[in-house]
C-alpha cells in the first residue's frame, strides 16, 4: 500500500483497516477500526485534514481531498466521513462533511463545505453543490442534487447493513494479506 506522510505529517490508520495495495493515502488522514479503502482510492490530506470513522468504505477509483486555509476561509474545508458511511465507486469528496449510516452512490460528486446530515442517500452521479445541506432521512439525486423523498424503512436499514456486508468483505481480503 503506498501511505506517505506529507510536512512529517503520517496517515494515522487502525490496525483493523483494509488499505488497497493500489490506493494512495497522503498526509493527514485518520482512518478509524474496520474502515476499508478500496482499488484506486487517492485520500490526499496535504492542505487540511481527512477523518473517516469506524466501519465506512470508500470504493474503487474514489478521490478523497480538502481545501486549504485562507484568510477567507480561517478553517478551509476539511473533508470529514462518519461511520458506517458507503462511498460507491468513482465518487469525488472534496471538503464536506458526511454524517453517519450514508450511501453515496456510484459517480456521485459532494463539493466543499456541503453538509450531509445522518441516514441519507445520495443516488449515482448526483452533484451536491457547494455549502449545500441535505437532511437526515431523506434519498436525494439529480445535478444538481434534489430532496426526492423519505427513505423507506428498508432502505434506512441497508444503509447499516451496507457497512458491515464492507467489514466483513475486508476481513477476507486481510486473511489474504497474511
Amino acid at each position: 500500500m503506498s501511505v506517505r506522510s506529507y510536512k512529517s505529517i503520517k496517515p494515522t490508520i487502525d490496525i483493523s483497516c483494509y488499505i488497497d495495495e493500489s490506493a494512495i493515502i497522503v498526509g493527514k488522514v485518520e482512518c478509524a477500526e474496520d474502515v476499508s479503502i478500496w482499488p484506486l482510492v487517492a485520500a490526499r490530506g496535504d492542505v487540511n485534514y481527512i477523518k473517516i470513522g469506524a466501519r465506512s468504505n470508500i470504493q474503487d477509483g474514489t478521490v478523497l481531498h480538502v481545501s486549504r486555509v485562507s484568510e477567507s476561509n480561517p478553517n478551509g474545508f476539511p473533508l470529514v466521513i462518519g461511520e458506517d458511511v458507503t462511498v460507491g465507486h468513482k465518487c469525488m469528496l472534496h471538503g464536506c462533511i458526511l454524517g453517519d449510516r450514508i450511501l453515496v452512490g456510484m459517480g456521485a460528486i459532494i463539493m466543499d463545505g456541503a453538509v450531509v446530515q445522518d441516514d441519507v442517500f445520495v443516488g449515482a452521479g448526483s452533484l451536491v453543490p457547494p455549502n449545500k445541506t441535505l437532511a437526515s432521512g431523506y434519498l436525494y439525486v439529480g445535478n444538481p442534487v434534489k430532496q426526492i423523498r423519505p427513505l423507506k424503512e428498508s432502505e434506512s436499514a441497508f444503509l447499516s447493513q451496507s457497512a458491515l456486508n464492507y467489514v466483513k468483505l475486508k476481513n477476507e481480503y486481510l486473511k489474504e494479506v497474511v
